[in-house]
Parts: structure tokens; sequence; C-alpha cells
């Protein structure tokens, strides 16, 4: 049996329960339930605080965890990232407030910066030569500046809104961050089996989120040119058509460049294109 940690309430609580769900797990997950076990997978849920994940995984009362890559670099934890997961997608931020006139990083030299994240912070600085004050704060990081306890603060940034509403202003970004799946180094040989079955479900759902089934109608004289542009995940599917000269072609296309090669195909002839989400992509 394999535990997995997930955040009990938050911004990645929803995304980690979506991705199970995708991967094939079924369990129930009512409000205020502390673990769960899936019903057709080797794999017990527990649902914790996301500041608790990395100790949790740590201590291996879970072997796995999902929370954000600053919350893995924040805690510094004998864990190690196994997948990238592309979502839950935000910046740790310094901002300072919106009436001030920001003179670049020097200008942090002996400030004083409130934080959930000094550890983060401290090694920022330190990689840029700035000598600063941090105050360690949990929550409502963004009033630190407004009551006088920070000239500066170092947050969670995912639109900005937050800072905007608090008189603040980013100028300065310190990390990226997504959600990770973090792990127990040295995970035994049947728990580590568990997880690669896992990690192959994941990286299915991924792939079928990048990517879209396309079919269209095209002449035969530009078959050679839209295979180069779509060759799929090995060839396209040709299959010819009653109309004398056209084939209806079967590919897949990525969606970071969906658009460009849809215009690009219209170009060569293709007609009646359908595009259809993939479920799951196993390569």
């Amino acid at each position: 049996m394999l535990r997995i940690a997930i955040q009990k309430s938050g911004r990645l609580q929803e995304g980690s329960l979506e991705l199970l769900k995708e991967s094939g797990l079924s369990f129930s997950n009512g409000k205020d339930q502390l673990k769960t076990q899936a019903r057709n997978f080797p794999v017990e849920i527990l649902f914790l605080r996301d500041d608790d994940i990395p100790q949790y995984v740590e201590d291996r009362v879970a072997d796995v965890g999902i929370v954000g890559e600053n919350i893995y670099v924040e805690k510094q934890k004998n864990n190690e990232i196994v997948k990238r997961l592309d979502f839950a997608k935000c910046r740790l931020s310094i901002a300072i407030p919106r009436a001030e006139t920001y003179g670049g990083i020097k200008s942090l030299d002996g400030k004083n910066i409130a934080t959930t994240y000094p550890n983060i912070v401290k090694g920022f600085l330190k990689r840029h030569g700035i000598s600063a004050g941090i105050h360690e704060i949990s929550g409502s990081v963004e009033i630190a500046p407004g009551i006088g306890l920070a000239d500066a603060i170092c947050d969670i940034v995912s639109t900005g809104s937050t800072l905007l509403s608090n008189g603040l202003k980013e100028v300065e970004v310190v990390m990226q961050s997504e959600a990770v799946i973090i792990a127990t180094p040295g995970l035994d040989g049947e728990k580590a089996d568990i997880l690669d079955k896992l990690l192959f479900r994941i990286e299915a759902v991924k792939k079928a989120k990048n990517n879209k089934y396309i079919l269209m109608n095209c002449p035969n004289d530009s078959i050679k040119l839209i295979t180069d542009v779509i060759p799929g995940m090995k060839s396209p599917t040709i299959i010819p058509l009653a109309r004398q000269g056209w084939s209806s072609l079967h590919s897949v296309v990525d969606e970071n460049d969906f658009w460009e090669k849809i215009d690009l195909l219209r170009s060569f002839g293709a007609e009646g294109i359908l595009v259809i989400p993939i479920e799951k992509m196993i390569v």
C-alpha cells in the first residue's frame, strides 16, 4: 500500500484530487475526511496541511506527497521531486508599496521583508549580496507594509490581484513554482513499483491534456506536406475517401502550437477539420 499525502484544503487540493481520479483511482473524499483508500488501486490518501507534507514524507508517515514546489524548497526536508505536474503554477515574488519607486534589487539592502518563506528569501538575498531583515509571519503577509511591520513582502503570486488590492506591486520574481510529487528517497520494492505504476498513469493523463486528436479531409497531393507538419505518434492514419483524389487523415497535434498548425493545414487544402480531446495517451 502506497500512502499519498495531499493538501486537505487550499489551491492544490482540487487539482490533486482531479489528477488522481483522472489516473483511474476511485475513492471517496467527503468533507473533513482525513484519509481515504482507493477502491481499485493500492493507495491510501492522507489529507494534511500543505506545510506539513514534506515532514510527513521525511518521517515516512506518507510515502509521497503532492505539494507546491515552493513548499518543497522552503521546508528543506529529506525529500526528492519525482514528478512535475504542470498545474497550480505561480511564482514567489517580492512586492513593495505601489507608490514607491523601485531602484533595482540593490534597493532592498537594509530593508525589512515580511514572508512565510524565510529560507527561500534568505537564499535569494544571499545570491544577490543583499543584507535585509526578514520577518517570518504566517498569513496576511500583504498587510505588513501597511502597518509598518516591513518595507516589502515576499509571497506567492498567481494573478497579482491580491497585491493590487493591498496597494502593492511586484518587483522581483524569486522563484517559479508548480505542483510536484515528492517522495521518500529509497522506497522499498513494493511501494516503488506502485509509485511507478501511478506515475505511468499520470504521464498518460498529462500527455493527453497536452495533445488533441485531429481528423481532416485533404487532397492526396497535400498528404506529404501535412504529415510533415503533424507526424503523429508514429505516423498519421490515412483512409481513402469516396471522393476521387481525397483522403481522411487522422493524427495528433500538440496543444501548444495548435492554432499555428491548423492555419498551416488549411493552407495545404485541408477541410472538414475535427478536433477531439484525448482522455489518455500512452506512448
